[in-house]
């Protein structure tokens, strides 16, 4: 049985490393390939070297995808993982105790479904959704609230707000699922951690940021990296809530959206490519990053 372990396995690992070899690693060597060419998309294609990054190096455009990716990618996972711990220690840790052991607030397992809720929606339905609530003009739902005497607020019309909409659109959208990854975590920490610490008087923050905290700090980092990971695409909600496709002023232009506009509006495919070598490269770099700076001990419960 013993002997004959090893080709089993591999006959089961055959079939999914060829098809992730043939459609994740070939599409992203094809990529580098065609970033070094000025394919448009059709037909045929010359190689222009390095041409397309030295392009992209002087287009202020894509300095501003980059800017507003920036803004997505600190603010984006900070607010996330704030809420979501808040939240989820509320549900887990926040009841009052009971003979010195802890509990979540009243209700916490039907909170779990509310706040997973978003979690169900396609992210284009989100958009739909959340274009009509900042809608410009008086059928915008909040604009709708207010008499028709004030002057509507333009939102996602406005350059100075509209990245602002999406950040708190894509929090919203994000923030259910952390809870449920939190509360997963606090979950598995022994009680007998926390009514020792009740015991000697320590208080719910105490709890929080002396026990919860410093053993959740790997699930912590898995949600960075994720959450940092969605900060460089957010493609879905710009392409849908965004005025023409990047805002009024390039307001909401990402990265993302530069490379299907480049690809698919522009037919400049090679250039499209380029920029998502430099994606590529930023998000691995990030998550790599994010990893080392945050590697810590392992604290065991």
């Amino acid at each position: 049985m013993r002997h004959g372990k090893y080709p089993f396995i591999i006959g089961f690992l055959v079939v999914p490393l060829a098809l992730y070899l043939v459609f994740v690693v070939g599409a992203y060597l094809q990529m580098f390939q065609l970033s070094l060419t000025d394919w448009s998309g059709f037909g045929g294609f010359n190689y222009v070297g390095f041409d397309n990054f030295v392009k992209l190096w002087d287009d202020p455009v894509v300095w501003t995808a980059l800017r507003h990716n920036l803004f997505l990618l600190i603010l984006l996972p900070l607010v996330t993982i704030a809420l979501a711990l808040f939240f989820a220690f509320l549900l887990n840790v926040g009841g009052k105790s009971t003979g010195g052991g802890t509990r979540g607030v009243w209700g916490s397992k039907v909170y779990r479904i509310i706040f997973f809720f978003p979690q169900l929606l396609a992210l284009a339905i989100v958009g739909v959704i959340f274009g009509r609530v900042f809608g410009s003009d008086r059928s915008g739902m909040i604009n709708g609230l207010f008499p028709e005497s004030w002057t509507p607020w333009l939102f996602l019309a406005d350059e100075r707000w509209a990245l602002t909409c999406i950040l708190a659109v894509l929090i919203w959208q994000a923030v259910g699922f952390y809870v449920v990854l939190f509360s997963a975590g606090m979950g598995s920490i022994p009680e007998e951690i926390y009514e020792a610490a009740a015991l000697d008087g320590a208080t719910k923050i105490t709890l929080f940021f002396r026990i919860t905290l410093p053993l959740l700090w790997s699930t912590l980092q898995v949600a960075w990296v994720y959450l940092g990971i969605a900060a460089f695409d957010a493609f879905a909600l710009v392409n849908i809530m965004s005025v023409n496709q990047g805002g009024p002023n390039n307001s909401t232009q990402v990265l993302s959206m530069q490379i299907y506009l480049n690809a698919f509006k522009f037919s400049q495919a090679g250039y499209a490519s380029a920029l998502g070598v430099v994606l590529f490269f930023l998000t691995l770099t990030f998550a790599a990053l994010t990893l080392r700076v945050t590697r810590r001990d392992a604290v065991d419960a």
